[in-house]
């Protein structure tokens, strides 16, 4: 992983984590143990699909701009499916409360877009290549 991924990984981890444990706070005042746990479950898969992307991109950002694009968008659209599966599968679960998972994945899932949204803003990446060359000319 290059410095700036590092830097946008925990811009976005950070604020998530911190709201995960908000969402595990109000889901334990809410619903008790079974809430905590169902709201703790869901940051976690929350913060490991959305590490995992910026992993995959990060990867895919060697090779080409436009496979971290093709990795961008097909790495959000899998998470954004694994998630709701998840939610389904989970709907009725007795080892944890599953509106509890579901609110903690979806604020963590909010806290994680918006916090990679500020972080890739601070880092002030230039989005052309000013010493780039233009195809066809020599």
């Amino acid at each position: 992983m290059q410095a700036n991924d590092v830097r946008l990984l925990k811009g976005a981890a950070i604020p998530t984590l911190l709201v995960g444990l908000v969402v595990v706070v109000v889901a334990a005042l809410v619903a008790g143990g079974k809430g905590a746990l169902g709201a703790a479950i869901g940051a976690l898969v929350v913060c490991a699909f959305f590490t995992l992307g910026i992993v995959a991109v990060s990867y895919a950002s060697r090779v080409s701009p436009m496979a971290m694009m093709t990795a961008a968008v097909v790495g959000y659209v899998v998470k954004i499916i694994i998630v709701m599966g998840l939610l389904k599968a989970f709907e009725d679960v007795t080892a944890f409360e599953p509106r509890a998972f579901g609110w903690g994945a979806v604020a963590c899932t909010v806290a994680w877009t918006v916090g990679e949204m500020r972080g890739f803003m601070k880092l002030k990446m230039l989005y052309a290549d000013p010493d780039g060359k233009t195809p066809g000319s020599r």
